[in-house]
């Protein structure tokens, strides 16, 4: 059976490769929408974040043989920390200012961060192999699904929808939200406000290194691996609205599947389809597909 002369099989393989590149989009756009979302800084520093998740992952397992699922709980945990440090000494200056502050601060630091690492590492790929437990593949009938891309997707959706929960149905996601808008409220209830936004940041920064450790076996392990990605994801987030958790979900996934389909029918338009349907909804819509008009 073929649609517009492309085979079922080819477009069922494209389906499931698009949402391989939708989850990395969903999870580090729901970490740009969390930070965002609950503090109100345009975080540029993410592609550096989601960086540093998978090279500190690449150096534990090199230098000190540590095991992919230890590193998967530890290297999120340690950038988090890095995100701890960049909170309370450069961003809890600006959260009063534009967001234009935000953005050159965050872009400024990508910068000396991927400095420093491309200083040492140069900008050759590094080598990262796949665990033992994921690898191989699975014969679907119409495509080979290596085992590895099947638990990104798998891995992502449940990170994602666990973060959503979090933050929309409990009384902690519910503190979160209050401490942006009323914070002298919520400190009334004995909140302390400025520990709960530097655990936000940090929570942020943390899935931005979760991605990292799931994308360096599918991607090249280099300093500059989040400076392409950064720029789809931010238009990822900008089509599902700023600052929205489930948007930036169903946004990521979605515009995976549909830059796969357009490698089936017009290859070339690829890597701008994104693009070009941030413009579109921009001018219907500005405040994005699950955005709140002002």
């Amino acid at each position: 059976m073929e649609i517009f002369g492309v085979s079922l099989p080819a477009m069922l393989s494209q389906l499931l490769l698009g949402l391989v590149n939708g989850s990395f989009y969903a999870i580090l756009s729901l970490g740009l929408a969390v930070i965002f979302g609950l503090l109100n800084v345009i975080n540029f520093a993410h592609g550096a974040l989601f960086m540093l998740g998978a090279l500190i992952t690449w150096m534990a397992m090199s230098y000190l043989g540590v095991n992919y699922w230890v590193m998967l709980i530890a290297a999120p945990l340690l950038v988090g920390v890095v995100g701890v440090v960049i909170e309370r000494l450069l961003l809890r200056w600006i959260y009063k200012l534009d967001h234009l502050y935000g953005l050159l601060l965050t872009l400024g630091l990508t910068m000396v961060i991927e400095g420093v690492f491309r200083s040492i590492y140069g900008v050759s790929g590094l080598g990262y192999d796949t665990p033992d437990l994921l690898d191989g593949a699975t014969n679907l009938g119409f495509m080979i699904l290596p085992n590895y891309r099947a638990w990104v997707v798998v891995a992502s959706i449940v990170v994602c929808i666990a973060t959503w929960f979090v933050i929309e149905k409990t009384k902690l996601g519910a503190y979160l939200r209050a401490g942006t808008e009323n914070p002298r409220l919520v400190e009334a209830f004995g909140i302390n406000v400025p520990v709960m936004v530097t655990l936000t940041y940090a929570f942020g920064a943390a899935l931005a290194a979760f991605a990292g450790v799931l994308a360096a076996p599918v991607y090249q392990v280099t300093p500059l691996m989040g400076q392409n990605l950064i720029i789809v994801v931010f238009a990822v987030v900008v089509i599902g609205g700023m600052g929205s958790i489930m948007g930036s979900i169903l946004t990521g996934l979605g515009l995976g599947v549909i830059e796969g389909f357009t490698k089936v029918f017009y290859p070339e338009a690829s890597s701008t389809v994104v693009f070009v349907i941030m413009a579109i909804v921009l001018l219907i819509r500005p405040a994005g597909l699950f955005g709140k008009e002002k």
